[in-house]
């Protein structure tokens, strides 16, 4: 598996001066983390109840800084990790917007963008931003066409129930040749797992145990191969469950790195750490980054 680092909560770490982030991207670079990845909201309506995935972790004045914006300032300050999200909510973008964004952060970058998407979870958000909440999916299936359409033909033409528009040149175009990969924050569903083997190329679950992972993965993999795609490509990108210790106050990193097995073995390709939770302050960053450097080569080597 690779490693990935989530930036979430990395003010906390940084003394509340979110700018130093950077420099911290540039460690993770160098120590040799494969990715990392920022999360997404544009505003945060008050009824945090309504999370579907239990009681949401964050206050309402949490910092949601905006994630391209944020990669832009990463980009120019490392040479290889890749830069991703988890998610970007796409459906609050118009979508030649977002082509042009993404397509402009994969040449300041040379060709590292692998973006996260999804529609995320708050109609308060859709509604503050003009943006229909009816019809989020199609919004967000077209936007992906269009970036690649935008990203591979002039003049392009493109007539959707969400976007139309006639003999259209967009420049400049992703460094990568085949385009931008697309990861889904979408949910274990049947119509989900075909849209992400229509349109994508990995999946961002919110679940991390590997015996739930597994039967999804599976049915992903064979949406993938029943749309002609090779199944071993599908990636999974998942977060680490941290395991706590008795009489300890934070995760034990080590004992966690040893069960991460079962998660390999259920498919997912990419394991995710938020230096919020494993770390103290930003001086164990170099050491944490290293370490997880060291587990991935570790673990290579080993064939896991």
């Amino acid at each position: 598996m690779k490693v990935s680092i989530a930036l979430i909560g990395m003010e906390r770490l940084l003394g509340g001066d979110f700018a130093r982030v950077v420099e911290a991207a540039r460690l993770a670079d160098e120590a040799g983390i494969d990715m990392l990845s920022i999360t997404d909201h544009v505003v945060m309506g008050e009824h945090l109840e309504n999370y579907p995935y239990g009681q949401f972790p964050l206050p309402l004045d949490y910092p949601w800084f905006e994630p391209l914006t944020v990669l832009a300032a990463i980009a120019g300050s490392t040479k290889r990790i890749k830069l991703s999200s988890g998610v970007v909510i796409s459906p609050l973008r118009p979508a030649v917007l977002l082509a042009k964004q993404l397509a402009t952060l994969d040449v300041l970058s040379r060709g590292r963008v692998e973006i996260g998407i999804g529609i995320g979870w708050q109609r308060e958000e859709y509604d503050a931003a003009g943006i229909p909440w009816e019809g989020r999916y199609t919004r967000m299936d077209e936007q992906i066409k269009v970036c690649k359409l935008l990203w591979s033909t002039a003049p392009a033409n493109f007539a959707g129930k969400t976007v139309t528009f006639e003999n259209i040149h967009a420049y400049p175009r992703p460094v990568q040749a085949a385009g931008i990969p697309f990861w889904f924050g979408l949910k274990p569903t049947p119509r989900n797992f075909e849209r992400i083997a229509e349109l994508g190329d990995g999946w961002l679950p919110m679940e991390r145990r590997p015996e739930v992972l597994a039967p999804h993965i599976e049915a992903l993999r064979a949406a993938f191969a029943a749309r002609g795609r090779d199944p071993a490509t599908a990636q999974v990108r998942a977060g680490a469950r941290p395991i706590r210790l008795t009489g300890q106050d934070r995760p034990d990193l080590e004992a966690t790195l040893a069960s991460l097995g079962p998660l390999r073995e259920a498919g997912v390709t990419v394991v995710e750490f938020a230096p919020s939770v494993w770390c103290a302050s930003a001086t164990e960053l170099p050491a944490f980054f290293a370490r997880l450097a060291a587990w991935r080569g570790e673990t290579s080597d080993n064939g896991f």
